[in-house]
């Protein structure tokens, strides 16, 4: 199959100085590079753009499921040949899940590229999923379940997750259920895998000490048996609306309580996203946030206390968490909305904006250097906007907000009755009211 190369010219100036390359194949197939010739690294990932909220309520987990079941062997190789592949080259290998999307990376030395690339395009293309590895995984992630239910960190968060988007499929685990996990079989991974595993459904992207036009001919013989699909994108389920809640889970052998605040916030696209991002950071980001400073320093009621943002492609959240004693969460919870109410009353300094805006601009550029990152970075930018945003562009954006932005937007998403809260530990006889919740 010959596959004619589209260029596409619409990069960013940012994109531009980055050396950001992007060349569309007849089939769909979006392939991204970024040349970062003063590394010797090459970091490359065939990105799925679909994850668990994509899926079905009966195959909850099947993404997640066949992220797994990849390295359990393709045509041509087996799982043990797989990895002794990847240890010769001295690659690291990964694969992760998520809620909008499913990614198979692998980082080497520039010199390895060729076969990097030929095991990785192996796995994405040409999984076996024999009945008797889908059986034997399937008790590998019964056990993956278990142990996230061990944890208190995680069991909080998918708790209050499950009851915020509340029968929505953005509210389902990653992982899936024991019940929906027992259930897969050879013909329904195959035909989960089919409908996702399509070129105008797929971002390859690349980063490091590489040549765009060589890397995009490799990808063109790897990936031209991968026939186009005439339907393009697969349908996206409608916005999910958010439930409020107040959801207090008993769970005696806990020593801690832990505690899961959040909202609705905007999506991963909004205008006002730069403003969330610094109100986010001020409100629990880091050692200097407020939450931090409060209730950890000034008081002493919680060795962990932090927000954060969780945007998706048409909503979000933002979250509060903290583990405490059971007879400091009510002063926790107290002084967690009173500072909401600051936020919403007082318009912040320029001081603590200015400490704020400097915090997440670092963290946006120190989080690009790697070649792993700005990989990762490529594909996500294309998978959300359809663009690259620079850096350059990125810090006009932060720094045009200003204290009244963000006082602006405290009072739009700290609304009392658009609160969820879940409690997780050994409660007693503890209640919470929607009064309680009052910022």
């Amino acid at each position: 199959m010959s596959v004619t190369l589209v260029e596409d010219s619409g990069l960013t100036r940012n994109a531009s100085a980055r050396n950001i390359r992007k060349t569309v194949l007849s089939n769909g197939l979006t392939v991204l590079t970024e040349a970062m010739p003063q590394v010797r690294s090459v970091s490359m990932g065939a990105w799925i753009g679909t994850g668990s909220r994509d899926e079905e309520a009966a195959v909850n987990g099947v993404s997640h499921f066949v992220e797994h079941m990849v390295f359990k062997g393709t045509t041509s190789r087996s799982a043990k040949q797989i990895a002794r592949e990847v240890d010769t080259i001295g690659g690291n290998l990964d694969a992760f899940t998520g809620k909008e999307m499913v990614c198979f990376n692998i980082k080497v030395l520039d010199e390895n590229v060729t076969p990097a690339l030929d095991v990785l395009a192996d796995l994405v293309l040409h999984p076996t999923f024999t009945p008797e590895e889908i059986v034997r995984e399937q008790g590998v992630i019964l056990e993956e379940i278990k142990m996230d239910e061990d944890n208190p960190d995680y069991l909080v968060h998918e708790v209050w997750t499950q009851n915020f988007w509340k029968n929505e499929a953005l509210g389902r685990p990653i992982l899936g259920t024991k019940k929906t996990v027992s259930s897969f079989n050879q013909q329904i991974i195959f035909d989960f895998y089919a409908s996702r595993f399509t070129p105008r459904n797929m971002v390859f992207s690349a980063a490091g000490n590489l040549d765009h036009d060589a890397f995009v001919a490799q990808v063109e013989q790897q990936f031209s048996s991968l026939a186009a699909s005439s339907d393009g994108h697969l349908p996206q389920m409608p916005t999910p609306v958010a439930t409020p809640h107040i959801t207090l889970k008993r769970k005696k052998s806990l020593e801690q309580v832990q505690v899961c605040l959040g909202i609705p916030a905007p999506p991963v696209n909004h205008s006002d996203r730069y403003g969330v991002y610094l109100l986010n950071t001020m409100l629990g980001g880091g050692m200097s946030s407020r939450l931090f400073q409060t209730i950890r320093e000034d008081q002493g009621l919680a060795y962990a206390i932090y927000s954060e943002m969780n945007p998706f492609r048409d909503t979000g959240s933002l979250c509060i968490f903290a583990g405490t004693a059971i007879d400091k969460t009510e002063k926790v919870l107290q002084l967690t909305m009173q500072e909401l109410r600051r936020l919403k009353e007082d318009t912040v300094s320029e001081t603590e904006l200015k400490r704020a805006k400097d915090q997440l601009k670092s963290n946006i550029v120190i989080g690009l250097e790697s070649s792993g990152s700005r990989m990762a970075n490529l594909a996500r930018q294309q998978m959300y906007f359809g663009r690259f945003f620079g850096v350059d562009e990125i810090t006009q954006e932060i720094n045009a907000v200003t204290p009244a932005d963000i006082q602006s937007l405290a009072q739009q998403l700290f609304r009392p009755e658009a609160i969820a809260l879940t409690l997780l530990g050994n409660l007693g006889e503890m209640k919470v009211e929607r009064e309680d919740l009052a910022c």
